[in-house]
């Protein structure tokens, strides 16, 4: 099939298939003796492991890997584990960090009831009741140094 094709098959736009081609995701395909790239299942089966990889939040360097351990006879799993325990540990930081920042910004609307009200023209009084937070907790460690 023509990259046309492949690329509809799996909805993937055919510069992505070229790209994946030039950084060695997938090997040079044959071509027809007009010059067009033409693949067969193989490049199916290699296209959709990419793909799938990837909805797994694996980088394409790291599927390169795999594909390496593949192609040298090597079982990847270990690897696989390895990349998908990170991601596991990412995910878990992120949650965190965004748990954190909801909590925050929960307090802050609960702060801004009792704020006065901001003067035609001036910024919002909440966006500069927290800048007021923050350069304060800045300044106060400075001040404190003999």
């Amino acid at each position: 099939m023509r990259i046309g094709e492949l690329a509809g098959r799996l909805g993937v736009n055919p510069k992505t298939i070229r790209y994946y081609e030039s950084i060695g995701l997938l090997p040079d395909p044959g071509r027809t003796p007009s010059g067009y790239r033409i693949y067969d299942e193989d490049a199916v089966d290699r296209l959709r492991f990419i793909r799938t990889a990837q909805r797994l939040g694996v980088t394409l360097d790291e599927v390169k890997e795999i594909l390496g351990f593949r192609e040298r006879g090597e079982a990847p799993c270990a690897y696989v584990r390895g990349v998908l325990d990170a991601q596991v540990s990412t995910i878990d930081r992120r949650i965190t960090e965004l748990q954190e920042l909801r909590d925050q910004l929960v307090s802050l609307a609960a702060e801004a009831d009792n704020l006065p009200p901001a003067d035609a023209g001036t910024t919002c009084q909440l966006i500069e009741h927290v800048r007021q937070k923050v350069e304060a907790k800045v300044v106060a460690p400075v001040q404190s140094q003999p």
